[in-house]
């Protein structure tokens, strides 16, 4: 098991300054963003010549490996919303949007290839948030899992063609939310082998799931992990419950959960680890920013001292004395 580094951690930084400062502090791997207008990676300038290879060695010379892409901007536009909200995307109409997002997703898809990356971490979207409750749209599920089948199923082939996986960040604004969406997004779109999952244990634990229950029922599609907490804050969750009604802002202190770095919040990581290792996994776990309450520095530094000790790196050999031979 590795420890990755989101690279957008230091957005106002260039990629080398922010693999300088992940190395000094002891991580193995960054997490690279492909959507476009990132400002760090231009994915589109990269698949030029040998622009590509040149800048995994930029990387490799820091001694560390790329261990995904984010897509995390462009790709909600595959599924929408294609509202106003969405215009500093892609300022067009609803189709120039899902263009848009295939695009993007498919050069991300492209880049990857050329890196030797084996997933792009993407939010599946969604127009229609029915799935909470049927009225006034009681098809509106369906048509989303239609639209899913459809659009992201276009994607899935081109991903298939590349060796790339698509690894959709459960979150509850998204088709892809919680362990039966996937499990039914999965079935519609025939357990497709470039449907991968991008695990956020704060995404699932602050939508009321229990994290490790996802891990036992999805291992198999988890490719890579986020490695971000979440603190439930029950003092604010009688008054705001998980839906979080009018609580905009994430640095508002009413808001019925908090992101945290890990260890500070209510995920168990020794229980999570152990159920990933469990179940496959031995991949890197990407230290994602979004405390609200201190600094990337902090973050930076906290993390990596609380998780380090946690990695498994190898298995159990098991007893082979008198009592365990039979």
């Amino acid at each position: 098991m590795k420890l990755g580094f989101c690279v957008v951690n230091y957005s106002n930084l260039p990629v080398d300054k922010v693999c300088e400062i992940a190395a000094r502090n002891g991580y193995d791997a960054v997490e690279l963003p492909a959507y476009t207008d990132n400002g760090q990676v231009d994915a589109a300038e990269l698949l030029k010549g040998s622009n590509a290879k040149e800048f995994k060695k930029k990387i490799e010379d820091h001694g560390l490996f790329i261990s995904a892409l984010s897509n995390h901007a462009d790709s909600p536009l595959i599924m929408g919303p294609y509202s106003a909200g969405m215009d500093s995307i892609c300022p067009g109409s609803k189709e120039e949007k899902i263009k848009f997002g295939q695009e993007s997703m498919i050069r991300s898809a492209q880049l990857a290839a050329e890196l030797g990356v084996k997933c792009v971490v993407a939010f599946s979207g969604m127009e229609n948030y029915g799935h909470i409750n049927d009225w006034p749209e009681p098809n509106g599920w369906k048509y989303e899992e239609e639209q899913f089948a459809e659009k992201w199923g276009y994607v899935f082939d081109k991903y298939k063609e590349y060796g790339v996986k698509v690894a959709f960040e459960p979150h509850p604004n998204n088709i892809v939310y919680d362990i039966k969406s996937t499990k039914r997004l999965l079935e519609v779109t025939d357990n497709h082998e470039s449907f991968g999952i991008n695990l956020d244990p704060a995404n699932v634990l602050f939508s009321g799931i229990d994290v490790n229950q996802f891990v036992y029922e999805l291992a198999d599609r988890i490719v890579t992990v986020h490695a971000k907490d979440c603190e439930i804050l029950k003092h604010h969750l009688a008054s705001g419950g998980l839906n979080m009604y009018m609580q905009d802002g994430w640095a508002r202190r009413d808001r019925s959960f908090r992101f945290r770095i890990p260890g500070w919040g209510d995920v168990n990581w020794k229980a999570l680890i152990s159920e990933l290792y469990l179940n496959g996994y031995e991949g890197v776990f990407n230290f994602e920013h979004e405390d609200v309450i201190m600094s990337v520095d902090d973050g930076t530094k906290k993390t990596i001292d609380f998780l380090r000790p946690l990695m498994i790196n190898a298995p159990y050999e098991e007893r082979h004395d008198k009592l365990f031979t039979k």
